[in-house]
């Protein structure tokens, strides 16, 4: 993508790339676009990278993606809303998403306390991009009803590998024959 310069038309919630510490760029600021895959945008601001959610895409000037849930009548977590939520967040590199990169290996919610565990890998151990999925997956897990808090851990056992991947995966990243 062409780099595209555009002003915040809102105060946005972002992370700074690579270590994602949440950060605010004020309404006002001339932001310059330099990634748009998977739903998500990487902008620079003042000299330094950030990750903006694509939920907060309308801070930009962009179409926001619409992530909402219906609240479960009984008032728990819906394992299938929190599977749902971590699909909605792609790879920054390619744009598959992590369930289907298979780099969720495991999720436990603890319905007493609202809170959801996510065991997850990167596709190589040296990542830098790491602290900044794991943002993603705790921001968008955090959309779900009734979560009150989401707890990523980083595991590297087993080592990923791209027979982890889904094959509809590995076909659109041209992996599958």
């Amino acid at each position: 993508m062409k780099q595209k310069m555009v002003v915040t038309e809102r105060e946005c919630k972002a992370r700074l790339v690579p270590a994602g510490n949440p950060a605010t760029i004020p309404e006002g600021e001339f932001v310059n676009i330099t990634q748009d895959l998977g739903g998500n945008f990487t902008v620079t601001w003042r000299g330094n990278m950030y990750r903006i959610d694509g939920t907060d895409a309308d801070a930009i000037g962009r179409k926001p993606q619409v992530i909402d849930f219906a609240a479960p009548d009984d008032g728990q977590i819906s394992e299938q809303q929190v599977w749902d939520a971590l699909e909605t967040i792609f790879d920054p590199e390619i744009p598959i998403n992590l369930v289907s990169l298979g780099l969720i290996y495991k999720v436990s919610i603890d319905q007493a306390n609202a809170s959801v565990d996510i065991d997850m890998t990167l596709t190589a151990p040296g990542c830098g991009m790491g602290p900044v999925l794991v943002g993603d997956v705790e921001y968008r897990v955090a959309m779900v009803p009734h979560v009150k808090t989401v707890n990523v851990e980083l595991v590297f056992d087993p080592p990923w590998s791209r027979e982890m991947m889904s094959e509809e995966a590995q076909l659109e990243a041209g992996l599958f024959f």
